[in-house]
């Protein structure tokens, strides 16, 4: 059964119709107006082997906030939707992504328990690319995300100073997680509830 999931949400603030399937070759056409967002979504679904579509408007004038959390939102609900009842599936993961002189660690249960920790400090960051997305973002992103997928994340830095390696070794680190979380192993829920 393929394991693929579907929606649109429109607001006062944003548009979203997004597409997805869990058991891809991770390809994406992804346009949310703010180009390095995009590459972060890009990131997810190559590395997490997810095809992915995103077409995405919003008030990115008054602020990219409103946009990056939405679609955080219905991607989260995607692969909610995409996962189903879980059965058979790894369920927890935890993998350390490099890039040049950055390196994120990432810790995964795909729980139905909706939880982040997330200890990367993007004060000193500035934003990135134009229109410009504030990294402080990549937190709200992933906290609208794993709430409306009801998963647990972990996500630490370990070091890095470039804000761009940052940023891009979580969303990797985060994708591959999922890679391995997702795959179905077994026949049975893998929890002694008997559900997740």
């Amino acid at each position: 059964m393929a394991r693929t999931a579907s929606a649109e949400r429109n607001t006062a603030e944003t548009r979203i119709a997004a597409g997805l399937e869990l058991d891809g070759s991770g390809t994406f056409s992804v346009d949310t107006g703010i180009p390095f967002f995009d590459h972060m979504l890009a990131q997810l679904a190559k590395h997490g082997g997810i095809d992915l579509e995103v077409k995405a408007e919003g008030d990115i004038e008054v602020d990219a906030h409103h946009l990056v959390e939405d679609v955080g939102i219905v991607l989260g609900g995607l692969l909610g939707e995409a996962l189903g009842a879980k059965v058979g599936i790894v369920r927890y993961s935890s993998v350390s992504i490099p890039l040049d002189e950055a390196l994120v660690s990432v810790a995964l249960d795909l729980s139905g328990r909706p939880y982040l920790h997330y200890e990367i400090d993007t004060t000193a960051m500035a934003p990135l690319g134009s229109p410009a997305m504030d990294p402080q973002l990549a937190e709200e992103f992933f906290r609208a995300f794993v709430s409306a997928a009801g998963i647990c994340l972990h996500v630490e830095l370990v070091r890095g100073k470039n804000a761009h390696h940052v940023l891009e070794a979580a969303f990797k680190a985060v994708a591959r997680a999922i890679r391995a979380a997702k795959v179905v192993e077994g026949t049975e829920v893998p929890s002694t509830k008997g559900v997740l």
